[in-house]
């Protein structure tokens, strides 16, 4: 299998002086991803979790939803010309019965490590492709003082970041602060692929009870992928776009931005967090 990191020589200047030496740096390769035999998406991702980020990203589209719905997913097998594994295919098999999106039929997706699924589906098809509508989740009460919590646990837990200083990491915590899973990944949506693809296989959909915390900004396509897999909070140490606050606020979904310290803006949902806990602080 490919490696999480790499070793590359670099020119290194500091303060004038000029010396030469090795620095790691974090693997970025392809994942192609099939279904049932047919390709579907080619996305940049730092191997490992693969089957993880395959299952997440299936999630995603709605084509998943429960370990029930999962057969297997292998690596394929002569992924090279002269018939070796590069480890960067896989292939997923659905259950007989599973039914498959007319929008993951009709395309085929390229996704990149910064950018996650550009130009998808507009709001409407995630709000009617949810299977578990996060609406109905409201009995979840964040106190502004735990999500101030969550980012130094969230770097706490970094390990391949102090190596490299180039990924990005998601994190899913229980409403009591417990990290409760951590994945990075050079993509900030591989990242939580490969958390929603682990809880599926683990039979843990809908995390109707979790936080979702992302190390960067909050896209459109991580607002979805939190939506899909049933998460009715995420927070991002930056900012959301406007399209993934529209898709909060059509669905239900708490949406926290510039979570630094004892800040940050609460975009949508605000009904989840106890303002009342931050004002008497």
């Amino acid at each position: 299998m490919g490696r999480v990191t790499e070793r590359r020589k670099v020119i290194r200047i500091r303060d004038g002086a000029v010396s030469s030496r090795p620095d790691t740096l974090v693997a970025e390769e392809p994942l192609e991803i099939r279904l049932n035999g047919k390709p579907i998406a080619v996305t940049m991702r730092t191997p490992g979790d693969d089957f993880a980020l395959a299952a997440g990203f299936l999630v995603s589209e709605g084509v998943l939803g429960s370990a029930a719905d999962l057969v297997n997913i292998v690596y394929c097998a002569g992924a090279t010309a002269d018939g070796s594994n590069t480890y960067n295919v896989v292939d997923v098999t659905t259950a007989p019965g599973v039914r498959l999106p007319d929008f993951t039929l009709e395309r085929n997706v390229y996704t990149t490590s910064s950018c996650g699924l550009c130009g998808k589906a507009s709001l409407d098809a995630v709000r009617t492709t949810a299977r578990w509508p996060i609406a109905d989740t409201p009995q979840l009460r964040v106190d502004p003082g735990l999500l101030a919590r969550l980012p130094d646990r969230l770097r706490a837990a970094q390990r391949v970041f102090d190596r490299t200083g180039g990924l990005h990491a998601a994190a899913l915590f229980g409403e009591d602060g417990e990290l409760l899973d951590i994945r990075e990944d050079v993509g900030r949506h591989n990242a939580v692929d490969k958390l929603i693809g682990r809880a599926l296989q683990n039979g843990q959909l809908p995390l109707s009870r979790a936080i979702l915390l992302v190390s960067g900004r909050a896209s459109f396509e991580l607002a979805q992928k939190a939506v899909m897999a049933g998460i009715p909070v995420l927070a991002a140490v930056s900012a959301p776009s406007s399209l993934a606050v529209d898709l909060a606020a059509e669905t239900g979904l708490t949406l926290v931005g510039f979570l630094r310290g004892s800040s940050m803006n609460v975009y949508a949902g605000h009904e989840r967090v106890l303002v009342e806990a931050a004002a008497r602080s």
